[in-house]
């Protein structure tokens, strides 16, 4: 069989700071992987040309003829259509509003397209071959520079009626200060559990006397000096536990899910794991919450636009792209 009629998919992770590709074979087998940039491209034609030239790159670095693409699968950090294929709101990162991505990616690469939010992908990929695999309910909570949740019920995806549930950036439990919800802004619990909000309790905590790390320091190193002993940072991993556990349990109540999948630079610290379950541990007893690291790290969403690629290449064949 040769390389076009075998094929390959290619999935997109757009961040916003990093643009991740991965060419794919039908299979879901990774051949080569592209990374790049997007400081200075935020626009969507801007990404779009940046998938351009990963494509071509990918394709070039494989020996593999564009003919062979059967479809792409793409990710964004935001609210998505994923039925019409529009990203309805993005993070403050990229700042888009009503993108039509789907119909962007098939016009300028002639294969049908798939897009859902990165979290989904990451969900999905978790699922696949990950930390989930096999476990018809879950959540997957991605802790980078801000939160969300990726939730999977009868082994399928939960988007909600609007598109945005998992959402959980926005909830409001015991310990937050900030009630207010503002539209493309941080909501109350990412303002103090995501990447930028410990960070900024961190220095709105921090004295010279009271720890030997720096105001600056990044959420990986408190928790790096939580492990050490430090006391300053043993007592904000401690609320940053707290808090993640009362979303936790509050999203186990309604979903009636016990396993939570932590993933991104910040949820898959081993300290706030460990710390986490211990405080779900002395909060539930009949079905207790398991919280686990992810076992794809990065490469969860990837692997999540890979498989939604796949289904495109083959329900959507007949699709007409100009």
């Amino acid at each position: 069989m040769s390389t076009s009629e075998h094929g390959y998919v290619v999935a997109v992770d757009i961040g916003g700071s990093n643009l991740r590709l991965a060419l794919a074979d039908m299979n879901g087998t990774i051949a080569a992987r592209w990374l790049s940039s997007t400081a200075g491209s935020r626009n969507a034609d801007q990404i779009i040309n940046l998938i351009r030239r990963g494509i071509d790159h990918l394709l070039e670095e494989t020996s593999t003829p564009r003919a062979a693409l059967r479809a792409i699968g793409a990710g964004a950090p935001g609210v998505t259509n994923v039925d019409d294929g529009i990203v309805i709101v993005t993070s403050y990162l990229l700042g888009w509003r009503d993108v039509p991505l789907r119909k962007l990616l098939q016009s300028a690469f002639q294969i049908p397209a798939a897009v859902d939010n990165d979290v989904n992908l990451a969900a999905i990929g978790e699922f696949s071959s990950g930390a989930a695999k096999g476990i018809s309910h879950f959540v997957f909570l991605a802790i980078g520079t801000g939160i969300g949740a990726g939730i999977v019920l009868n082994s399928h995806p939960f988007r909600g009626q609007g598109w945005s549930a998992g959402e959980i950036g926005y909830m409001l439990v015991p310990g937050i200060r900030d009630h207010v919800r503002t539209s493309g802004k941080p909501g109350a619990l990412e303002s103090m559990i995501g990447g930028e909000g410990i960070k900024a309790e961190w220095q709105r905590q921090w004295s010279p006397e009271g720890t030997a790390l720096r105001i600056d320091s990044t959420p990986t190193e408190i928790f790096d000096g939580a492990l050490r002993g430090d006391l300053a940072a043993r007592n904000l991993l401690g609320q940053t536990a707290r808090l993640l556990a009362s979303a936790i349990y509050n999203v186990s109540l309604v979903l009636n899910c016990t396993l939570f999948v932590l993933g991104g630079g910040v949820g898959t610290h081993p300290a706030l794991v460990a710390a986490t379950q211990q405080v779900l541990d002395q909060w539930t007893e009949r079905e207790p919450l398991r919280v686990v690291s992810s076992t794809l790290g990065p490469e969860a969403q990837l692997i999540g636009g890979i498989r939604m690629a796949l289904s495109a290449a083959l329900s959507r064949s007949d699709l007409a792209f100009s």
